[in-house]
């Protein structure tokens, strides 16, 4: 019997609709890739953080999402949030691992982004040219690091 392991390398794209149920699609899409991957330790970081960041699709831009999770084959995994929108919030505008200041506490945003810095490794943001939007990035995997740990 031949065994077939999956390749170090993977994609997965996902078209995502201007809906408020596309955080949800994407969390079930995120677990169910990186469970096939083997990389359930992550999938809790990688959901929450694919939740904010398609949530923020939908309430700042009029347009449809696309998602794209990446295995680089070293351990880390990437996941891409594709907007219509041009506009790089920060911390992603700034250079790749900048960080924002803390949000007010009595603020009624902001803290979504806060948790890209606290639980990824990496982050950054990508122009797509005129009228193609934006990517926004993040990488999981280049450290060891347990959910919850700051």
């Amino acid at each position: 019997m031949v065994t077939v392991a999956p390749p170090d390398t993977w994609t997965y794209a996902l078209l995502l609709p201007r809906d408020p149920r596309a955080a949800r699609v994407a969390r079930m899409t995120a677990r169910a890739v990186l469970g096939g991957h083997g990389r359930s330790e992550v999938s809790d970081v990688v959901e929450l953080l694919v939740s904010e960041l398609v949530t923020n699709v939908y309430l700042h831009t009029d347009g449809p999402a696309s998602l794209r999770f990446a295995g680089l084959g070293d351990g880390r995994i990437r996941v891409g949030v594709r907007d219509r929108h041009p506009y790089i919030p920060a911390p992603f505008a700034d250079p790749p691992g900048d960080r924002l200041k803390v949000a007010p506490l009595d603020g009624e945003g902001g803290r979504g982004l806060q948790l890209v810095q606290e639980y990824a490794d990496w982050w950054g943001g990508l122009p797509l040219g005129r009228g193609a939007g934006k990517r926004l990035w993040f990488e999981i995997g280049g450290r060891s690091r347990a959910f919850g740990a700051g």
